[in-house]
């Protein structure tokens, strides 16, 4: 290898090799980038900074109410008179093997009284008392539908659109659209007790820069997040120039491998941690909420008390910018045949479990929504609730129901939503969506239209494809708009 003296003169043979060495270089960079190989120096400058909508947005986030285990359809939100008249009668049409296990083919009814609640006459089960008052608020989608009867790959296809893992979650298609509101706290925010059956790949980037994934968190310990807290011998400034020194060297690194898309992220990682040291604390500090605050939240009852600090959680992060919250319900108790990872999952016992679950999540669940409204912050907040797919009409076992991909109810409040709204129906047993049929893709395109994406146009080019969330699908469901 010949080395040359920075003090000499260099050969105009010698200009020209280097010159034209560079010129293929940058040939070679731009031809990457048009490949989607190498992303653009644009976006590996802040890959979190804010970036324009489409168009004027309908909301500025969005806080999900994931229902781990898929609630009953047929036991909440969709009531169903003939499947009660019908119940222990032949229930017509029905498969055995909807379910992931096998079921009687038996009609079920529910165990629970219904009533209409508010101008707009919505139907709920009794075991949401307080989610009742605000249906007026609610825009109700009563016929969705999933491609899968489990549990992990309905919830990929409900977060990423995809039943398989490696494709991008709903939130880090947002956070690489939008970018991010507030430098010192993460876009997108993930929450949970027990992790929820899949774990991780849920949430994933997948092939969007890692810079994109989620921050989980399970907020019941005193440190929310891990591995935050620099060492204790480790004062602010001795950490700033450790960083400092760590950005430089890995900066050179980055620049001889600009086909690494995920090294521009680890350096933002980095800085982020940092930042979040002294924001992240603040934001899940419950105390300086006041106490009526915290028993509107059921912070001051067992059952719900973990799901409550979630929930408002979730509402101090939005208020600090976070774009994106999810919150995977878990349940102190899950009777009726569930377990910790998938607790609405009423194999057995579809009353003691929806009873127990119902009492978890419906006063924070209300409470969330009476806050956001009360602090203005609700017309701008796009709260979801729902499960991966629902449950059969008719019973496994003599009182439990087994999963129910044909059928199940996603609702909506803020954001632009019609409050009031009831679209989309099941048949009259609640066994299969009939009428205005929905999936992952449909709610994936509403969702981003009302942040201001034209779901079409948000996409990212990997292994020489451009790949979007909705996929080649997806209609925004215009009818539950305001």
């Amino acid at each position: 290898m010949q080395h040359y003296s920075m003090n000499r003169t260099a050969t105009r043979r010698e200009f020209l090799q280097r010159a034209g060495l560079g010129f293929g270089s940058l040939a070679v960079s731009s031809l990457l980038q048009q490949e989607g190989v190498v992303a653009s120096n644009t976006s590996t400058i802040n890959p979190l900074a804010r970036r324009p909508a489409h168009f004027a947005p309908h909301a500025k986030a969005v806080i999900w109410l994931f229902q781990t285990g898929s609630p009953s359809q047929v036991d909440t939100f969709d009531h169903k008179p003939e499947l009660a008249k019908r119940d222990g009668t032949t229930l017509a049409g029905a498969d055995p093997k909807t379910g992931f296990f096998t079921t009687s083919g038996k009609c079920l009814k529910s165990p629970f009284k219904w009533a209409q609640h508010g101008e707009s006459g919505a139907w709920t089960s009794e075991i949401f008392p307080n989610i009742s008052k605000h249906v007026d608020d609610i825009a109700f989608v009563y016929s969705c539908y999933s491609q899968s009867n489990n549990h992990t790959p309905a919830m990929l296809e409900f977060n990423s659109g995809m039943i398989r893992q490696g494709f991008p979650s709903m939130g880090s298609w947002l956070t690489y659209g939008l970018g991010s509101e507030n430098a010192n706290l993460p876009a997108y925010v993930v929450m949970h007790g027990t992790k929820p059956r899949g774990g991780d790949p849920i949430w994933s980037s997948g092939f969007l820069p890692s810079v994109y994934q989620a921050t989980s968190l399970d907020p019941r310990g005193e440190k929310p997040i891990d591995n935050l807290q620099p060492p204790a011998e480790l004062s602010g400034q001795q950490q700033r120039t450790l960083l400092d020194v760590l950005k430089s060297a890995n900066a050179v690194h980055a620049a001889s491998r600009p086909f690494d898309r995920d090294l521009n992220a680890r350096l933002e990682s980095f800085e982020l941690a940092f930042r979040m040291q002294t924001s992240a604390p603040e934001a899940f500090d419950l105390a300086q909420e006041p106490q009526h605050i915290q028993e509107m939240y059921g912070l001051n009852r067992a059952e719900s008390k973990d799901y409550g600090r979630q929930c408002l959680i979730a509402r101090r992060m939005v208020e600090r910018g976070v774009r994106f919250v999810q919150i995977f319900a878990s349940c102190p108790n899950t009777p009726g045949g569930a377990v910790s990872d998938v607790p609405w999952d009423g194999h057995n016992d579809i009353e003691g479990n929806h009873r127990a679950c119902a009492a978890t999540v419906d006063q924070p669940t209300a409470a969330l929504l009476t806050d956001l409204k009360q602090r203005g912050l609700l017309d701008e907040t796009i709260v979801i609730y729902g499960g991966e797919f629902g449950r059969t009409s008719d019973s496994q076992g003599s009182a439990g129901r087994d999963h129910n991909p044909n059928a199940f109810t996603t609702w909506f409040a803020g954001g632009g939503f019609k409050g009031g709204t009831q679209y989309g129906a099941s048949d009259e047993f609640g066994y299969k969506s009939v009428e205005n049929r929905v999936n992952a893709h449909d709610i994936h395109a509403t969702v981003l239209h009302q942040m201001g994406i034209d779901h079409t146009k948000l996409t990212y080019r990997f292994n020489g494809r451009d790949f979007r969330l909705t996929d080649v699908e997806g209609e925004v469901l215009h009818d539950v708009l305001a």
